[in-house]
């Protein structure tokens, strides 16, 4: 497969490079490999802190800054950061308030940043932890007991990252995360596979004319395989897995949602829209108002062809929360 690296082993470190000298205003430790919110430390807000495999941009390192994350930590591709990089992006933008940690529910987020959570509590700071587990094609998969944790995590990071911003203290900024990734579900496809620039060939053998319903984010399985699709059966089916799982909490119909469109990582913004008016037919059909939407590859699973759609329960907070100012690499309005 050709990609544009230089070599697999510095991948990760020359992306950082170059995220540095696209973004001044971020503080990027490429030996560490964690970014940091210049001013993190300025006004004295609760720090939030993310991370994970690299290989999704622009999660986590895309979401830096003010209005979103305080620091993220990057793993080499589709392995999870390690403490010592937690720990230090925390010690980074702790003010006083306490950090709060973002974790997407695979097992080697969840045990290093539990491990970097009680190294933290030993040096004298607050943390509090929040695990996103909005997925709901599987429970327990290759990387994962339970269910992984996907495109909410962008709403989390998000509407936390507000909160923050407006001084909430640690332990409502951690209340809301919680209540965002409890009102938020995912589903995924993929019409590709990803290729790995360790394996540079594809991570798993999809045959042509099929595609896998309820991939995961590094590629591993779904629900099932069908024959290919148009775009309008597979909003169906993908609308129909998130609202039957959210419906378990209560009824959908008449309240309004945010709404997330995600790309993979190589489906094309012409294609994306076009699902996302099947996808807004459907909700619309089921009489599920969106009040928001976003559209584009924001959890990506590097190369993978594919799309997600995630559907998040909003209420006035919420969505004051989501519109409120953010200046990121990847996601500002609002500025």
């Amino acid at each position: 497969m050709k990609m544009l690296i230089n070599s697999a082993d510095t991948v990760v470190s020359d992306a950082l490079r170059g995220m540095a000298a696209a973004h001044p205003e971020l503080d990027v430790d490429v030996q560490r490999q964690v970014v940091v919110r210049r001013d993190a430390r300025a006004g004295g807000r609760v720090g939030l802190v993310s991370g994970g495999g690299s290989g999704h941009e622009p999660l986590h390192a895309g979401f830096v800054g003010p209005g979103m994350l305080s620091a993220a930590c990057a793993g080499a591709v589709f392995t999870s950061p390690v403490p010592d990089q937690m720990l230090y992006a925390a010690s980074a933008v702790e003010a006083g308030q306490g950090v709060l940690f973002i974790v997407k529910n695979y097992t080697g987020d969840v045990l290093n940043f539990r491990m970097a959570a009680e190294l933290a509590e030993e040096d004298g700071m607050r943390v509090e932890r929040v695990l996103v587990n909005d997925d709901v094609a599987v429970t327990d998969s290759l990387y994962t007991a339970g269910r992984r944790g996907t495109g909410a995590t962008l709403f989390v990071e998000k509407i936390a990252g507000a909160a923050a911003e407006e001084g909430a203290p640690l332990e409502a900024v951690a209340a809301l995360a919680r209540r965002v990734n409890d009102s938020s579900r995912s589903f995924g496809v993929a019409l590709s596979a990803c290729t790995t620039p360790a394996k540079g060939s594809p991570t798993f053998d999809l045959p042509d004319g099929e595609l896998e319903l309820g991939v995961g984010i590094h590629g591993e399985p779904g629900r099932e395989r069908r024959a290919t699709m148009t775009s309008r059966e597979i909003a169906e089916v993908a609308v129909g897995a998130v609202l039957d799982d959210l419906a378990e909490t209560g009824p959908t119909a008449g309240g309004p949602v945010l709404l997330l469109v995600n790309g993979m990582g190589a489906t094309p913004l012409l294609e994306l829209y076009g699902f996302h008016a099947e996808v807004a037919a459907v909700l619309t059909a089921r009489g599920v108002p969106v009040a928001r939407a976003l559209v584009g590859n924001y959890v990506t699973s590097l190369d993978m062809a594919g799309c997600s759609v995630t559907v998040c329960r909003a209420d006035d907070e919420t969505l004051r929360l989501w519109d409120a100012p953010v200046r990121t690499a990847a996601l500002r309005w609002g500025c």
